[in-house]
């Protein structure tokens, strides 16, 4: 046991759960933050195998006093900001919660470390949404900005937020710009989820299509299980810094449907329709990340290919199907 204090906010999130497991099997004593909600948020945690290995401690981004009482309680030596009003589509129809939680919160825990432990290391988790309509072809670290929805700009204020007490604070406070990631856990609101679930309910013959947007999008998507070991790894570092996590590598929605649907033996064509209620304000064309940094200076790499990680996905949730 290493016996370090990790607190992660968002722990009951795809990330937060995979980096809750990495952290325990490094023999962490675990932290983690939950706002009260109505519904189950456990289940990933349960999924993995890992909540009676991890404390959960009642408090909310929208709450400083809760934030500054969590870190008191755990001393946690390692903090990761990883909640959020993470739905780009929900970003839109909400957008002033969605940049008191994403923006605002991240402010608020930021000040929370500053108050309790200043020299606490903090990891902000900020997204390739923020590059949005992509002034380069393939974006890294100095790309500009500029973000194409109220979540994308949301968390560009979260994350020179973390610059600015990286600099005027002297804080040990990381940015990981992450590009699209994704597991059997993530959320079925999310277009990877969507298809896997589709593919598993067509070809158990509880369902009949499924209705996409623009599935010409491309994005640069790696496996969630991969990219919380860089999360990690930024927080060892002896100055912190700002990375990008990417695999290098663009496909568009299309080729995602074209493999998922191949997995169980299907033709995509068959089942995808365009619906144009799915069709963004803005829209984000393409990314492609450039992870060169965090590949020298953190020695990370995504293990998992694309392929891999659809078949995953469409295993895990034919196994959730047939269950039900």
């Amino acid at each position: 046991m290493n016996g370090k204090h990790a607190l992660i906010t968002g722990i009951t999130g795809q990330d937060g759960a995979y980096l809750a497991r990495f952290l325990v099997a490094k023999g962490y004593h675990v932290h983690g933050v939950i706002a009260r909600r109505g519904t189950d948020t456990l289940w990933r945690l349960r999924e993995l195998k890992v909540l009676d290995d991890v404390e959960i401690i009642d408090a909310d981004l929208l709450d400083l006093s809760s934030l500054v009482r969590a870190l008191e309680k755990t001393q946690a030596e390692e903090v990761y900001n990883l909640a959020a009003q993470s739905f780009v589509a929900t970003s839109w129809d909400q957008p002033l919660l969605t940049a008191e939680v994403t923006a605002v919160g991240a402010l608020r825990v930021l000040e929370a470390v500053r108050i309790v432990n200043p020299k606490a290391h903090f990891y902000q988790a900020s997204t390739s949404e923020m590059f949005g309509k992509v002034q380069q072809p393939m974006q890294d670290e100095q790309t500009p900005f500029y973000p194409r929805s109220p979540y994308a700009f949301s968390k560009l204020f979260a994350h020179w937020s973390t610059v600015n007490y990286r600099e005027s604070f002297k804080m040990h406070a990381s940015s990981g710009i992450l590009f699209n990631h994704e597991s059997p856990l993530r959320g079925i609101e999310f277009v990877t989820r969507k298809v896997t679930d589709a593919v598993a309910r067509i070809s158990l013959g509880q369902k009949k299509e499924l209705r996409l947007g623009n599935i010409d999008a491309q994005r640069d998507w790696g496996f969630a299980g991969d990219y919380v070991e860089a999360m990690w790894a930024m927080l060892q570092q002896p100055e912190s810094d700002n990375y990008v996590i990417a695999t290098g590598r663009t496909t568009s929605v299309r080729e995602m449907c074209k493999i998922a649907f191949a997995h169980v033996g299907l033709n995509y064509e068959d089942y995808v329709i365009i619906d144009p209620r799915f069709y963004r304000p803005a829209e984000v064309d393409r990314l492609l990340g450039n992870s060169a940094k965090a590949r020298t200076r953190l020695g990370w790499a995504p293990k998992t290919t694309f392929e891999e990680l659809i078949q995953m996905m469409a295993e895990a949730d034919l196994r959730r199907v047939r269950a039900e």
